[in-house]
């Protein structure tokens, strides 16, 4: 029985969709006007694996993620650049489509974008305007009334008296409230805009998602979900524009992913304290980011440093030590047969006992990703021990190594594939400066040949020689009983 953390609750609750057997999941999504950082990639990753897991159980599942498209930061980066916005937007949202793919982060099942919603968005205003809930300033930018909303600070259980005595000195004359937040802005001279009974102008950030998530999930959806920092305001604001419009309960449950931390302080670009994506996956495997996060709750802080992406990178080695032994091709198709329900009796038995119970106790238990991968930690230890005592204990156990970590997204390649590849992302997401490395492929086989050779001939000085130098240059030679020598980078 799943259980998720209610942020609206602060509870932990059994998971009840609106509609049996279907779930309406939407998550704020990026501000494209800069290359994704680890912080970005924390919430693609942990509702990726949400939706996967939740899939997994035979949920019908719509997973919506927005674009914002238009607001200040884009405008300024845009003006800053000398560039359009349209070509400023174009290049980081498919960049931010590049790094999800080198995470293993399955694409939206609809992705809207604020500047494709503005119908909607106006629609949604002309709704508040109508039931009173929203107001023209007297600078002719729309507001909405926060004291109308008698639910206002639910979500962050944030009181509204102490909120409007915290207000900034500088208050904005044209509200009525000073904590009334803008839902369409008008038009400043040189800024994109679009017409609205209002006159030319460009929609607030909150009223965006408001509208979109209503628009492609109905007026009433099962999950929220974003980074803590969203709270409050933005979510806390969505609940109020969104209820206020159409009268009905907004979201049945919220989650927050905690945030991404460097020397205590969160990570974001605000701060100047932050590393992209691409910048990390010149020096670690994707598979590696991947497991680093999801080697921490998701609500918990997520310290970033090399010692902990060096310990996911050790772990990640171990799961693919454990299935190296094992034909990844059936391996694959055993699984996948597996996770589509489409099973195939040519493929190997997967072990679905004790530690697909284990998984699945640790994910039903608010998505726990440390208690599963301990899970896999010990699968892949028996299965190393299995290996030459009990081959067929083993070849189950590999196959439910395989299918468990790819309900989680991880061990995609083929074992001898991650250990002799270059650890950093390829050049197919468009980086080009990817990390040189001191000795190739074709040069390693060819030593690896020669020391073959040169133990075949019992020249066992000249094969310790290549053996020694390969190991300085950080390859791994791994001897087998029957005579073959494979090999992997450390």
């Amino acid at each position: 029985m799943l259980k998720i953390y209610n942020t609206l609750t602060r509870s932990k609750e059994t998971f009840t969709p609106r509609i049996a057997g279907k779930v309406g999941l939407y998550v704020c999504g990026m501000t494209v006007y800069d290359y994704c950082h680890v912080g970005h990639a924390r919430v693609m990753v942990v509702f990726d694996t949400v939706v996967r897991y939740l899939r997994y159980l035979d949920y019908d599942v719509t997973y919506v993620r927005n674009i914002t498209d238009i607001d200040d930061k884009i405008i300024h980066r845009a003006n800053e650049n000398g560039e359009s916005i349209e070509a400023l937007t174009a290049r980081f949202i498919d960049a931010m489509h590049e790094d999800e793919r080198a995470l293993a982060v399955l694409p939206p099942d609809i992705e809207p974008r604020a500047t494709s919603s503005i119908h909607d968005i106006i629609a949604m205003i002309e709704k508040l305007i109508t039931n009173e809930f929203a107001y023209v300033g007297t600078n002719g930018d729309v507001f909405y009334a926060v004291d109308k909303f008698k639910n206002y600070g639910q979500l962050s259980g944030k009181n509204t008296d102490d909120l409007q005595a915290g207000e900034r000195v500088d208050v904005d004359l044209a509200k009525r409230n000073p904590m009334d937040f803008v839902l369409w802005k008008m038009a400043k001279e040189g800024e994109p805009f679009w017409e609205s009974p209002w006159g030319n102008g460009r929609p607030g950030w909150h009223i965006e998602c408001s509208a979109m998530s209503t628009c492609c999930l109905g007026n009433s959806f099962d999950i929220h979900g974003g980074g803590m920092d969203l709270q409050f305001p933005h979510h806390e604001n969505e609940i109020a524009q969104s209820e206020g419009a159409t009268g009905e309960k907004f979201v049945n449950l919220w989650m927050h992913n905690g945030f991404v931390r460097i020397n205590e302080e969160k990570m974001s670009k605000s701060l100047g304290n932050f590393f992209t994506v691409r910048e990390v996956l010149k020096q670690y495997s994707p598979e590696v980011v991947r497991l680093f996060i999801l080697s921490s709750h998701y609500r918990s802080p997520l310290n970033y440093s090399d010692e902990q992406l060096n310990s996911a990178k050790a772990k990640l080695t171990g799961f693919y030590i454990a299935l190296r032994d094992f034909d990844y091709a059936i391996m694959k198709d055993s699984v996948n047969s597996k996770l589509t329900g489409d099973y195939n009796a040519n493929v190997p038995y997967i072990d679905d006992t004790e530690y697909k119970t284990r998984f699945e106790r640790a994910m039903n238990d608010d998505f726990n990703t440390p208690i599963a991968l301990s899970v896999l930690f010990d699968v892949a230890k028996e299965l190393n021990k299995a290996k030459k005592s009990a081959p067929e204990k083993a070849e189950a156990l590999a196959y439910t190594l395989q299918y468990l970590g790819n309900i989680l997204g991880l061990l995609q390649e083929n074992p001898d594939d991650y250990f002799k590849r270059v650890v950093a992302i390829s050049d197919s997401i468009g980086i080009s400066d990817n990390i040189e490395v001191s000795i190739s492929n074709p040069i390693i086989d060819k030593q690896v040949q020669e020391r073959i050779d040169a133990k075949k001939a019992k020249n066992w000085a000249l094969a310790d020689q290549i053996r020694d130098e390969l190991k300085a240059k950080n390859v791994i030679l791994e001897d087998s009983p029957d005579g073959t020598t494979r090999w992997r980078r450390e």
